[in-house]
């Protein structure tokens, strides 16, 4: 939201200075986001007067300037085609800083002729697109003078960061309004006489939904000229990034921006019959005002007249009945749209537009019939003319609340003790009535709902700074608040996999309908049920059934830039159901490219899927999982690939995915790489029995190990996971790793065969092995290994 700190002394009578004004309105929760002051921009910037122009002795296009600062006469060689002798306009000296091509200009020869300057188009000097010519200013303006001044842009230009609960200060007048109560001058009474109607009304208004429009008050306006606003109304709109059009479009940028109060203007002759505010139907068209054309959809409000329809209601305009400076007779809108339904429409239509903005935030329905009066005077004093009666169709829903308040709440919620006078002193300046402290709400403030935002007000109009600072004091007997085993795991997995190499994002909660599809909610049977009802845009309406999907997003678009290799990781929640336990927390990685550079000791290497277990892995080992007790299964989700990935497993509970993503998948997210990822569901993890320590205490042993290595074919099918299993369940306490350090496959074994070597680690503890032991436990393993797999010793 931009306004001019003319246009809000407007409004507020005031002598604090600009800086005290960008503070306050900081402190108040209306955060200033910028400030653009011209004259400070342009300072240095005067008017020029052209005393002569004479043709370049060796340039056709460029002229020899002899141009009058006010101070000295300056020579200066200009190519515009307007530039001549007795005009005056923008002259920057050198030195001076040209934002519009950003140079910085010094004195040069330009052809063999001296040029101490230039004089300044509207492009150059980023007022607008015009390049033809330099700016031509009024014969009066003084030479010497501030170009600030002469082109009216003195204005200091402030913008605020709107948050979307408050619509009423989306006009100037409602920044007022606050800074008042604030304490920061006196709000003006607006100037808003009733404009009697010297006829009736020729055109009526039927409202075929009072649902979605509750109110349309139309007002027909004949003889009028519609020709350039004044300059006082097109310097506020330039200011603010408002082109100005003409004085009846004008009036109603100045209402809606000035008076948080979005108007339309109808070519009245252009009208055919009565005004009908309705419900479009699907297929209907709209040809609109920014030389687009819409097919509308079911539900979205139409404004008609007997030929069809002439516009979005609270959005746009359409071409059909449009003024232009032909138009000599006016109808004027003043409505009132239901805000969900607006933003519904802006949102799917994608349309942005000054009145969409106002009317989804929640405009003041009370303020319309005053609204139409000042736009009624406004265009009576602009361009002439006689106005007709006044027709309102429906009546301004009563959208205020009664709230019961207590003084203590502002203590209790705040943490400040404001006498109650105080407390009614700042309510009421901010429009609220009080019947005792039943509390009204005012038309304007539709965003006020309990007793914590009524304190919220007050504590912030009476600044934030004064809630006195106090101790958090522990109770007596209260115990250290601690942090909860998920909450441990979540801040555990960052750290590891932050030192594993991976980079932590964070990504949008949602996602479009077709990607969360990809990721398994089409087979979840409340999908339904997690479609946001007013998503943030179309491609962001589902909640995520998994993060993987986004930081495939994210790393291709690294690798759309000429970034690759990605390490990425996100812990976040994911969504399976509405329901309280249906909020799963996941740490998900992903990696794609080289997960070792090339070298000249070594060639690189590319991330698979076995990148993805080992992060996984580690995760778990942090967290407290036993990972060698560990089930390794391919039953991994549909999104992985089916030959290269698994799932880590607890019996029958699913800890982690992890493998290479399907490539079917990533077509359809129209990726060319290759992709690996986990998914550790951080909830499903154990809580360890024991309490104390998580892992016990390292007991080395004093013998030395002892290192045995054993081979067996198998058939292709069975999992080396197995063998690995079974190996170490033959004596759990004295094997203590076992290695796959081989796997082959070729003629010499027979097809359907592979052939699996393995190191197994011996530690004994007590005494050392005799030889007779050894064997006999190779023996055991053998026969194990044989028995469960099928497989024979490899000679």
């Amino acid at each position: 939201m931009k306004f001019t700190l003319s246009w809000l002394k407007d409004h507020l009578d005031t002598t604090a200075t600009l800086e005290e004004i960008s503070r306050k309105l900081t402190a108040i929760g209306l955060e200033v986001e910028g400030i653009e002051d011209p004259a400070a921009t342009f300072k240095g910037f005067v008017v020029g007067h052209v005393l002569s122009a004479e043709k370049h002795p060796d340039a056709d296009k460029l002229q020899c300037l002899v141009v009058d600062t006010g101070s000295e006469k300056l020579k200066v060689v200009c190519g515009a085609p307007n530039a001549r002798a007795g005009m005056k306009g923008v002259f920057a000296p050198a030195g001076s800083h040209i934002p519009g091509s950003n140079i910085t200009l010094k004195k040069s020869l330009i052809r063999g002729q001296e040029s101490n300057g230039m004089m300044c188009s509207e492009r150059e000097l980023l007022l607008s697109d015009e390049h033809t010519g330099i700016i031509d200013l009024a014969t009066d303006a003084p030479a010497g003078s501030a170009a600030a001044d002469a082109l009216g842009i003195n204005d200091p230009v402030i913008e605020i960061n709107l948050t979307p609960n408050r619509g009423d200060c989306a006009g100037v007048y409602g920044i007022a309004r606050d800074l008042a109560a604030a304490g920061l001058g006196k709000l003006k009474p607006l100037k808003a006489p009733a404009v009697a109607g010297k006829f009736k009304n020729p055109v009526g208004i039927v409202l075929k939904d009072v649902k979605a429009c509750p109110l349309f008050i139309g007002r027909y306006i004949k003889g009028v000229k519609n020709g350039p606003s004044p300059k006082w109304l097109q310097d506020k709109l330039k200011a603010v990034g408002q082109k100005p059009i003409s004085a009846l479009v004008d009036i109603t940028n100045y209402a809606t921006i000035g008076l948080n109060r979005p108007l339309h203007v109808f070519d009245a002759d252009k009208l055919k019959g009565n005004i009908h505010v309705r419900l479009s139907k699907k297929g209907e068209n709209l040809a609109a005002l920014n030389d687009k054309t819409y097919e509308l959809d079911d539900d979205m409000v139409v404004v008609c007249d007997d030929s069809g329809v002439l516009g979005l209601g609270g959005i746009i305009g359409g071409v059909s009945s449009a003024v232009d400076e032909k138009t000599t007779n006016v109808y004027i809108e003043c409505a009132y749209f239901d805000p969900a339904l607006i933003a519904k429409t802006g949102q799917k239509l994608q349309i942005d537009s000054d009145a969409r903005y106002r009317f989804e935030r929640g405009i003041d329905p009370a303020f319309a019939a005053t609204g139409m009066e000042i736009a009624t005077q406004l265009v009576l004093d602009m361009c002439g003319g006689e106005a007709s009666e006044v027709f309102t169709a429906g009546a301004a829903p009563d959208i205020t609340r009664v709230i019961q308040y207590t003084p203590q709440r502002l203590k209790q919620l705040g943490g400040s003790d404001l006498p109650e006078g105080r407390q009614k002193e700042i309510l009421a300046s901010l429009g609220f009535s009080l019947s005792g402290w039943a509390v009204k709400t005012p038309s304007w403030r539709h965003d006020v709902e309990g007793a914590a935002d009524i304190v919220e007000e007050i504590l912030r109009i009476d600044g934030y700074d004064n809630i006195p600072a106090a101790p958090v004091m522990r109770l007596p007997g209260q115990k250290q608040p601690s942090l909860n085993p998920l909450q441990k795991r979540v801040i555990e997995a960052r750290h590891v996999l932050a030192a594993r190499g991976l980079y932590e994002t964070v990504t949008w909660s949602f996602m479009d309908s077709e990607k969360s599809d990809l990721f398994g909610a089409h087979m979840n049977q409340n999908k339904k049920a997690l479609t946001l009802v007013n998503p943030i845009s179309a491609d962001l309406a589902v909640m995520r059934p998994s993060i993987l999907s986004n930081l495939i997003e994210a790393a291709g678009k690294n690798a759309d830039r000429g970034y690759p290799d990605a390490a990425l990781f996100e812990v976040g929640g994911v969504y399976k159901s509405p329901e309280h336990d249906g909020q799963l927390t996941v740490a998900t990685g992903l990696r794609s490219g080289n997960t070792e550079q090339r070298h000249w000791s070594h060639p690189a290497r590319t991330t698979d899927a076995l990148d993805a277990k080992a992060d996984a892995l580690a995760v778990l080992d942090a967290i407290g999982v036993n990972t060698a007790s560990l089930q390794i299964t391919k039953d991994a989700p549909e999104w992985y690939h089916p030959g290269r990935s698994g799932t880590l497993r607890l019996g029958p509970t699913v800890l982690a995915y992890f493998g290479e993503i399907h490539p079917a998948v990533l077509m359809a997210l129209k990726r060319d790489e290759a992709y690996t990822g986990f998914e550790i569901f951080l909830q499903s993890v154990p809580v360890p029995k024991k309490k104390g320590t998580r892992r016990e205490l390292l007991k080395p042993s004093p013998l030395q190990p002892v290192l045995r290595d054993v081979a067996f074919v198998v058939d292709k099918n069975v999992e080396v996971d197995k063998i690995v299993r079974i190996i170490k369940d033959v004596d759990k306490t004295l094997i203590t790793r076992v290695d796959v350090f081989d796997v082959y496959e070729g003629k010499e074994i027979g097809p359907g065969k592979k052939s699996v070597a393995f190191a197994v680690t011996l530690q004994p503890i007590e005494k050392t092995l005799t030889l007779e032991e050894l064997a006999d436990l190779g023996v055991k393993i053998i026969s194990r290994v044989t028995h469960e797999t099928g497989g024979i010793l490899r000679a």
